[in-house]
């Protein structure tokens, strides 16, 4: 990584917030079945020494060497009940099957775990959360950020996982958590965005700014960061990005900008086949040649 890369990381991490201080992570196995396609486990995190962090894991049946991994990041669209077992049982948006049996039968495993607020997180309004958090100068994005942040350091420890072949994918928010700590974190080594690659100043311009709720929201990051430039960060790595072309979260003009800023950079990074935009006649939904493009970027690039 360049020295410049290493600063922009820096500053962006440091509009994050307050984050808490990187201790070892404790691990509780709750519960370890056999499905069809997958062994499934359901695990308790200390990520952050403030709450635990419910998750799951799934592995491949008959795994025998290391294999490819996916750190899979849920939506948020109100239903904050959901989290992490949107991997397993898909969400309305989302294409079937859910992304658990797409990436086993494929040799994959994947790791989701509960958003701040969200699964077995949730006992709280969001408006309230973001408050405590400012009031004690930490920012509920970054909080959500650090926690992906080291779940990934989690999956890099299991000895099932090829840490040299891990990948990021999420929809709506978890899209956007997939191109951040994809920018922030060189252990990924592919971004799939599906619906949310948002330009902020377009997204402003628009007057759409309810459309994302309060967690989505750093103080001060349009001092010093655009989405292109934050997505910059991931270049020459592979990065797929879905949008449609009706979604309100992702402005036209701002996709085209985005794009127009990521081919120049992965074209003076020689990597100009590592950056797609596929954008398709639909609303904020994953359609079926979206999951085409997915499951064809992971094969290739995974």
């Amino acid at each position: 990584m360049c020295n410049a890369n290493k600063e922009k990381q820096e500053l962006l991490w440091s509009l994050l917030g307050d984050l808490p201080e990187q201790s070892p992570i404790s691990c509780e196995k709750i519960l370890e079945e056999k499905r069809e396609h997958f062994i499934l486990e359901k695990l308790v995190f200390d990520l952050n020494r403030l709450e635990p962090v419910p998750a799951i894991f799934i592995r491949p049946n008959n795994v025998s060497s290391p294999v490819p991994a996916i750190l899979y990041n849920h939506v948020h669209g109100g239903e904050y009940h959901t989290g992490k077992e949107e991997l397993i049982k898909g969400w309305r948006s989302l294409q079937d099957p859910p992304y658990a049996e797409e990436f086993a039968r494929r040799g994959w495993a994947a790791l989701a775990i509960d958003a701040w607020n969200f699964g077995e997180r949730h006992n709280r309004t969001e408006s309230s959360l973001f408050k405590e958090m400012l009031w004690n100068g930490r920012v509920l994005w970054g909080m959500m950020v650090y926690d992906t942040i080291r779940a990934l350091d989690y999956l890099c420890s299991r000895k099932e996982i090829d840490p040299e072949r891990i990948a990021t994918l999420g929809m709506s928010m978890g899209s956007t958590m997939a191109w951040w700590i994809a920018a922030l974190d060189e252990r990924i080594k592919v971004c799939v965005d599906i619906c949310c690659l948002t330009d902020f100043v377009a997204f402003m311009k628009k007057g759409l700014l309810d459309k994302h709720g309060l967690y989505y929201y750093v103080p001060g990051l349009l001092k010093h960061f655009t989405t292109a430039s934050i997505n910059e960060l991931i270049a020459p790595r592979a990065h797929l990005s879905l949008a449609g072309l009706k979604d309100a979260l992702t402005p036209p003009e701002g996709l085209d900008e985005i794009d127009r800023r990521l081919q120049k950079k992965y074209a003076q990074e020689s990597a100009p086949r590592a950056w797609k935009l596929v954008r398709e006649d639909c609303s904020h939904e994953e359609t079926p040649k979206m999951r085409n493009e997915i499951l064809k970027w992971l094969d290739e690039w995974l």
